[in-house]
This record gives structure tokens, sequence and C-alpha cells, in this order.
């Protein structure tokens, strides 16, 4: 009898849960009889009554619901790691509390599962969101599949199923300063994508904020493609060409006897610029030594401060 793990990082998402926990046990009509489910929600440190709701949740269906409460905010990707500990399905599900991304898809999903497919996929076509969200996302994505993971799927995505052999190999690897679904292509697994068009955020509003979404970019950036480092390396070979060749100038005109104008502003100008570079330079270094820090110290991705789950 196949069983569905469903994990749902929340965070400030006290208006969805009630709505998420009707919706998704309605969507197990669509799915034989035999397939049974587990619900994992986690409560990334939300300072409202999410934790509440989710209890409301786990008192109501207490032999598939399975809440976790983390001491603080980890992030999106820490939260659904801890879940992951307490998945036993033979596949799992990430999808988020505010239903952006229909549940109807993870039915779809599964059969592709059934197939075969040990990673199934839901890409976005369309966001229903503003501009600025949408322009950021998409930059995002297009830059990280440049650069980074050139097989991504178009549009990007965040409802994803895979197989509890993902799972297993997701948690021995215990990755730091990563994003999920990035991970996921990276492991390298065949997959199959399903078209949708993300919906508009019906109840709250996105925790999401500038900050955060800099954040995932840069580790998304960083752990996922080597670009910078290269970039820095032939801009330095670049600058260092230019400084060869006016440099050579300057020793030519001074042999042939024509005056060499010096001042100290062009001087500035090029001590600004190299001094920019520089510093841009050892910023982007900086973030690469940062996160093998972060991995050597080996610290828990999260820390767990309560669960509610039936033995």
């Amino acid at each position: 009898m196949p069983k569905i793990s469903i994990i749902t990082p929340c965070y400030f998402n006290e208006l969805n849960i009630s709505v998420y926990a009707v919706k998704m046990i309605e969507n197990e009509q669509l799915f034989p009889a035999d397939v049974s489910f587990e619900y994992i929600l986690i409560d990334d440190g939300s300072k409202d009554s999410t934790w509440t709701e989710m209890e409301k949740f786990h008192d109501q269906y207490p032999d598939k619901v399975k809440i976790i409460k983390l001491v603080r905010n980890f992030s999106s990707t820490n939260a659904v790691f801890a879940g992951l500990k307490y998945s036993n399905g033979d596949c799992n599900v990430v999808i988020s509390a505010d239903l952006q991304d229909p549940p109807e898809l993870i039915f779809k999903m599964y059969e592709n599962w059934l197939k075969g497919f040990k990673l199934v996929l839901a890409n976005r076509t369309n966001r229903e969101e503003s501009f600025l969200r949408k322009f950021f996302a998409n930059t995002t994505h297009r830059l990280v599949k440049k650069y980074g993971l050139q097989n991504l799927p178009i549009g990007g995505f965040d409802l994803n199923l895979f197989d509890k052999e993902v799972k297993d190999v997701i948690i021995k690897m215990d990755e730091k300063n990563s994003y999920f679904p990035y991970l996921l292509i990276w492991l390298g697994y065949d997959f199959v994508s399903i078209p949708y068009v993300r919906r508009k955020r019906e109840l709250g509003s996105s925790t999401y904020t500038i900050s955060k979404n800099i954040k995932a970019f840069v580790d998304s950036f960083v752990a996922f493609s080597f670009f910078p480092i290269r970039v820095i390396s032939i801009t330095g070979l670049f600058i260092g060409v230019i400084a060869m060749l006016y440099g050579t100038t300057i020793i030519i005109k001074k042999y042939l006897g024509y005056e060499v104008t010096s001042g100290w502003s062009s001087m500035m100008v090029v001590i600004t610029f190299v001094s920019a570079f520089q510093m841009i330079a050892i910023g982007i270094i900086g973030e690469y030594v940062w996160r093998t820090l972060e991995a050597a110290r080996n610290r828990p991705n999260y820390i767990i401060e309560k669960t509610k789950i039936k033995d």
C-alpha cells in the first residue's frame, strides 16, 4: 500500500492552515483507496498563531498529521530538512501552506512516480503575482539556469514529489546554505515536469522579504555555480592586460621622445576602479569561504523545540 508524505514548511501561516487542512484532506479523494497519507507541518519560528492552528489539524487527524516546531526561523529549506527526518512515505511531496501551488497536481505527479520517475516537478509557466516579485524570481531562475544548473525546467518550481531513495540521499548529504528545489535538480535524477500557473495568494501576505529573496539568490548561485569566481578571474586578467598595454605604451612613448602626460585625476580613476574591483572580488570570494566555514563547523541545520507525533 503506497504512502505519500506531504511536507509543508510554515512561517506566519495562521490564516492558511485551516484552509490547507480542508483542501488537502479533500484532495485525497483523487487517489485510489489503497493510498495512505501523512502530513508533516513544520513551524519555522512563526510568531503568530501558526502553531496553534497546526495543533488543531493534528488533533483532528492524530493518526496522519505530524507537527514540528523549530526554536526560531531557520529558512524554508531547513524546515523541509526537519520534515524529511520524520517522513515515512514511499514518496514525499513538498508544498507550501498558502496553496499557491494547486494540491490537485499531486495526483498527476503521483501517476508519474508510479511510472518509475524518482523525481517529479510542477514547473511554473506563469505567476499570478506582482511584477516586482515575478521579475525577481524569473531573473534569479534564468541566471541559475544559465550559469549553474542548465537542466532546470523553464519557469522554476516549488511543488515537487520525490522517491524515498532521493530523500535518503538528501538526509545523508546534510547540505548547508542550500536551496531545496535546486538541490533536487543537482542530484541528477531523471525527472518529468508538469506545467501550471502559480496562483495568487488568497490569505495572508508573503513573508519572503527582499532580504530573504537576496539570500535565496546568493545561496542558489554560490551553492550551484562557480561562475562568479570565473568572472573575477577573467576580469582580473582583462585588467592586467590593459595595464600591461598601457604601461608598454608609456615606455615606448618615452623611449621615442614623446611627452608623457601625467595627471592626478587619471591616476585616481584607475586606482578607484581597481580598488572597487578588488573589494567586489573579495566579497564574492568571502561568500564561498563563509559557506565553507559553515560546513566545517557542522552546526545543525535546525533545532526542534517540540513535536506532536503519535507513536
